[in-house]
């Protein structure tokens, strides 16, 4: 595919998350993406946010969970970049008007003190090269009209991200049971969804590694430092649907997600943006 209709692709996508008017699946309305193609509109944004003063600071995985693959219609897991003005600080208040339709999910987050690189990695790779971990809450997004998306159109966007929230209670890998972690999302209190570490590809670890050599054939490394998003353990939820039992919907909405024994990490979305359908 010409880069001009790669770059078309890269501008529509962008002037999107800048307007918060969605567009119609690059899918439906050509040119025809691969997932390769996708990644490189992908990354053509990355550039352009680089270029305008932001920093990519890591990597996610997206839908690895088949709860997750279930809830979006796709088969296979999504990725992208990670970008320093994507992330909010813990407890602080999350504008609803930056997003389009958001939903939220959990997930650990690792930091890196090693560089990784593919292919051919392994788990005990992956181990060897993690700092320490945290909870982490990612507002997925879609600049996809009604989220009706096939890969290369997730790919295409960035892996559907929105906002990363990264919690406060940092633990060393070693000191967790990565495969078998509970976790909860709730929403002013009252719980929302449960899921499990597992349902990352067995493990997070795992999931770490496989984007890790997905990403090695176009030259992507991860380097010490980053932050590293293996995929959500549970099924996103809706941020403007949930607490359907207020009674004054006029309030603002705390989220908070909670591994077991772990820690906790939450954000607020203030009332004057608080939206419910």
């Amino acid at each position: 595919m010409r880069t001009s209709e790669l770059r078309g692709v890269a501008t529509a996508l962008r002037d999107a998350r800048r307007t918060g008017v969605p567009i119609t699946a690059p899918s439906k309305t050509g040119p025809h993406l691969d997932a390769d193609e996708a990644f490189e509109v992908q990354r053509i944004n990355a550039e352009a946010a680089v270029a305008d003063g932001d920093r990519v600071v890591g990597y996610k995985l997206g839908n690895i969970a088949k709860a997750m693959q279930d809830a979006f219609g796709l088969d296979q897991p999504d990725y992208g970049h990670l970008l320093a003005t994507t992330f909010a600080y813990e407890g602080t208040e999350v504008d609803r008007t930056r997003f389009i339709a958001p939903f939220v999910e959990l997930e650990p987050g690792f930091v890196l003190k090693r560089h990784l690189r593919g292919p051919h990695l392994t788990v005990a790779d992956v181990i060897d090269a993690i700092e320490y971990a945290v909870p982490a809450i990612e507002i997925i997004d879609s600049r996809i009209q009604d989220w009706a998306i096939e890969l290369p159109d997730t790919l295409a966007d960035n892996g559907s991200t929105g906002a990363v929230i990264l919690g406060g209670t940092p633990r060393r890998i070693t000191d967790l049971t990565l495969s078998d972690t509970p976790g909860s999302l709730r929403c002013n209190g009252r719980r929302v969804m449960t899921g499990n570490t597992r349902n990352v590809l067995g493990n997070p670890l795992a999931a770490t590694a496989w984007l890790c050599n997905r990403l090695a054939p176009h030259g992507v490394e991860f380097e010490p430092g980053q932050v590293i998003l293996p995929g959500s353990c549970l099924e996103a939820v809706p941020m403007d649907s949930t607490d359907r039992s207020r009674t004054d919907r006029s309030r603002a909405m705390h989220w908070s997600g909670t591994f077991d024994g772990w820690g906790s990490v939450e954000f607020e979305v203030p009332a004057s943006t608080a939206t419910e359908v």
